[in-house]
């Protein structure tokens, strides 16, 4: 929704299609892509909708030579009195333009405007709270107030009059749909609330971009109550799934071609040399770690946004992959000591510490205070890859349901948001897979006597040499055995919480 501070811009509707109207044409819905919104045309035969968007795209199209770059929806938008910024109107084509020629043909024009009238019908949908086909100054009110804004009503009727064509003092879908078509809006509120990612969603790695929160989240103090929920969530689903996690580190450290490590094996080993309570070792740090990087991150996250500059609430997906992965760097930084730790826990005999505090002192005294940074240039190289492709799948999956099934609210429901989650954070963890191997190499070097002390790029070339590419993915069938259930757990245990916490859910 726009500023209510000032008057909106006149109505694009009259241009759209000169024969629509929902006088002549009752039950159209010109916005629907599909349907009674595809009724022909009296003037030019062809589906009402593509001759809106046909005439629209006339108008837009200043110099006619096919494309509508952001010179041409100044100029033809200021001729239909509609006055957006350089900035919004950069979105606009940026969001559009498929092959990155920076201007938009028709058919790029024709997707762009379909995919976000989608999201405007989500908005309108979440605005008519009577659910009667139409908004008034209430529901305006209302809606404004939920996300931490308050207007009187004087304001809220300023606000219907400048896009209520009809004078009836309510707004009908058309209504919005016209006066808001022509308007950057990709982080709508109802979506963010519901399509929350990293907060909810713990496998062990906490590489992924921070969730954004709406204004009314921030404002109310529901952020930190659902990161406090998430930080529970991750420390009952780690500890459930830390069996796994220290057979991962296991073969990550000791299987080879000529010590050949079965997932029934490690655990047979780990149970014969130190027992069951053997399993969770390392167990300890990996939860203590979870609350400092949480924090760390969302902090550093939410000061990089404003170094940004961004002056929306929300960031783009590619703003949002630098400031997460900036954000993640800095926590991993300032936390890094533990997961060497961690480390050195799970693979530690037993006898050979008595405890977390004693690890930290025979590493210094025998190692040195640089041994705390082992394998820390991988880690940080991890991130980008990890992040970035678990990010570009998760709003893949996630804008693919929107299109195709969202209809009433944006709300995918416990099983697509399981699905999206899992999927995601499988492809992040496959891509960045070697390179965490490497860090746990680096970092367990001292453990390993006689071994070569070695630099990540000679590791690298060390295991593909004696092990082949696939050395790189030691220990990867017990990674991915742990993410379904580490998801699952995460899901149901901070929904728990966030019942415990209070947090409001709409």
């Amino acid at each position: 929704m726009q500023q209510h501070g000032s008057l909106m811009p006149p109505l694009l509707g009259d241009v759209f299609c000169q024969c629509r109207s929902a006088e002549t044409h009752p039950g159209v819905d010109p916005g629907g892509g599909g349907g009674a919104g595809d009724s022909p045309c009296d003037i030019c035969g062809g589906s009402e909708q593509e001759h809106r968007l046909k005439v629209l795209f006339q108008v837009l199209d200043v110099n006619g030579d096919g494309g509508i770059c952001v010179n041409d929806l100044t100029i033809g938008l200021r001729k239909l009195g509609v006055h957006r910024t350089e900035h919004e109107l950069m979105k606009i084509v940026k969001a559009g333009d498929k092959d990155l020629d920076g201007q938009l043909d028709f058919e790029e024009f024709v997707h762009y405007l379909r995919d976000h009238e989608k999201k405007l019908r989500l908005v309108f949908k979440s605005l008519d709270k009577k659910n009667d086909g139409r908004i008034d100054s209430q529901e305006i009110m209302q809606s404004l107030r939920d996300l931490g804004v308050n207007i009187s009503e004087e304001q809220a009727e300023k606000i219907l009059k400048s896009m209520d064509k009809n004078g009836t003092m309510t707004i009908d879908w058309n209504e919005w749909r016209d006066y808001h078509l022509l308007h950057p809006a990709d982080n709508i509120p109802e979506i963010i609330l519901y399509w929350k990612h990293s907060t909810i969603f713990d496998v062990g790695e906490s590489l992924m971009v921070p969730d954004e929160f709406t204004a009314e989240e921030k404002k109310t103090g529901m952020w930190w109550r659902h990161l406090v929920a998430g930080g529970g969530a991750g420390a009952v689903s780690r500890t459930c799934t830390a069996p796994l996690d220290r057979l991962k580190v296991l073969m990550q450290v000791h299987a080879s071609k000529n010590n050949s490590m079965r997932i029934a094996g490690g655990f047979g080993q780990m149970i014969k040399e130190g027992g069951v309570r053997s399993l969770w070792r390392g167990n300890g740090i990996n939860v203590i770690k979870i609350a400092p990087e949480s924090a760390i991150k969302f902090m550093a996250y939410e000061q990089i946004k404003r170094l940004i500059g961004s002056n929306q609430e929300t960031l783009g997906i590619t703003e949002r992959l630098v400031a997460g992965s900036l954000a993640g760097a800095i926590a991993q930084s300032s936390i890094y000591p533990m997961e060497v730790l961690k480390t050195r826990l799970a693979l530690r005999k037993t006898g050979q510490y008595v405890g977390i505090l004693d690890c930290a002192k025979h590493i210094f005294q025998k190692e040195g205070v640089a041994a705390f940074y082992k394998g820390y240039v991988p880690n940080m190289l991890g991130i980008i890859p990890y992040a970035g492709i678990d990010l570009a799948v998760y709003e893949t999956l996630k804008n693919s349901w929107l299109q195709r099934f969202a209809i009433d609210s944006p709300d995918p429901g416990v099983f697509v948001l399981l699905a999206c989650g899992t999927t995601s954070s499988t492809c992040g963890q496959l891509a960045s897979y070697p390179l965490a191997l490497v860090r746990t190499r680096m970092q367990a070097q001292a453990t390993l006597e006689g071994g070569p002390q070695m630099s990540m790029s000679g590791l690298f070339k060390h295991i593909v040499r004696t092990e082949g590419p696939m050395g790189l993915y030691r220990g990867l069938a017990p990674n991915f055995m742990k993410v379904i259930p580490s998801v699952s757990i995460s899901y149901v245990v901070y929904e728990y919480l966030k019942i415990t916490l209070g947090v409001q859910s709409k």
